[in-house]
């Protein structure tokens, strides 16, 4: 799977690690939904955190459709829910 981080780039994630990943969405969502800025600060960091550890960086010369778009680091809860509408970063 390909992933985006606005600002940042594509990493290429394997499928196996998708499961791992849609557990923290999940958490992301259920903060985003109870209006927890502060877990949903630190439920971010590790999301993002966990596909860097587990992808591979793409050269920045590379245009490759990405499956799954995610927040830059320092996008607000409001932010997110805009991007987000009724849906969860990991499609499921």
């Amino acid at each position: 799977m390909i992933v985006r981080i606005m600002g940042e780039g594509q990493v290429k994630v394997a499928d196996s690690h998708v499961t791992g990943l849609d557990r923290l969405d999940d958490e992301l969502l259920a903060e985003m939904e109870s209006g927890d800025e502060a877990g949903f600060r630190r439920t971010l960091v590790a999301l993002l955190d966990e596909v860097r550890r587990l992808g591979t960086p793409l050269p920045d010369d590379a245009l490759e459709p990405s499956e799954l778009i995610l927040p830059a680091p320092d996008a607000t809860l409001a932010e997110v829910r805009e991007m987000l509408g009724d849906g969860g970063l990991i499609p499921g």
